[in-house]
């Protein structure tokens, strides 16, 4: 896999990143705009989109980090009893589900996990980290099951739903920096070249398999919408007043 592949590829990602930042919007409609302005936009972007296995992996996480930042404005709300619309809530948590769990983590469970057991590296990292995988598919069930109207009636509904929130953004930040920092990185070290090649088109063909030629760019444009309804899109809003 070549530098400049590697670079075509970032350049593709920056471009329907901008492309669906400002079509979203229009409001809930613009999913499908920006989703079909995302395909027109890789459609013409190089033929050349190889994106290394750890580079896949991580910007999976961006999604996660994005989710995770959704599940604490809602957790917040919960905690001081505030307006909490469920549906940014229930979508995140679907999209956790179907993006991260039963695709990303299942990647990582069947293309990477038994590389490291086999190599005796990291085992016991890997180890924590399917316990980890298993914990949180419990935690999306009881958000998933609790994220209704009538948790949203009283005290006692609503800190049952935020129990496994919190739950859930506790384990994860952590998780997903460990994989990023030591996992993700010692991935090159277990396999040839031609192998660290091989992985990359299993993992595209998956996604692809799964969510559709331009399945990324889909989710994150349901992801942003679900930051626009919750306030919570524009990055500006999280810079700190400084000064006096």
């Amino acid at each position: 896999m070549t530098t400049e592949s590697e670079q075509s590829r970032r350049q593709f990602l920056l471009a329907a990143t901008a492309t669906g930042g400002g079509l979203l919007a229009v409001g809930a409609s613009g999913i499908g705009q920006a989703a079909e302005a995302g395909n027109q936009a890789k459609s013409a972007a190089p033929a050349a989109e190889d994106i290394a296995p750890p580079e896949d992996l991580m910007r999976e996480h961006g999604v996660l980090n994005r989710i995770l930042l959704i599940y604490e404005e809602c957790l917040e709300r919960l905690h001081g009893q505030k307006n909490l619309e469920l549906g940014p809530l229930v979508g995140s948590a679907k999209i956790i589900r179907t993006f991260i769990e039963d695709y990303h983590e299942k990647l990582e469970e069947d293309q990477l996990f038994p590389r490291f057991e086999k190599a005796g590296k990291l085992v016991e990292l890997v180890k924590v980290l399917r316990e980890q995988h298993q914990a949180g598919r419990r935690l999306t069930d009881e958000i998933l099951q609790q994220a209704i109207p009538p948790a949203l009636k009283d005290t006692r509904g609503m800190k049952s739903l935020a129990r496994p929130i919190a739950q859930f953004i506790r384990m994860y930040r952590p998780h997903e920096a460990r994989e990023d920092t030591v996992l993700f990185p010692a991935i090159r070290s277990l396999m040839t070249a031609k192998e660290f090649d091989e992985l990359g088109d299993r993992f595209e063909d998956r996604e692809h398999q799964l969510f559709g030629a331009h399945g990324f760019e889909n989710i994150v444009a349901q992801v942003a919408e679900f930051e626009r309804t919750l306030g919570i899109y524009q990055l500006s809003q999280f810079t700190p007043k400084l000064g006096p």
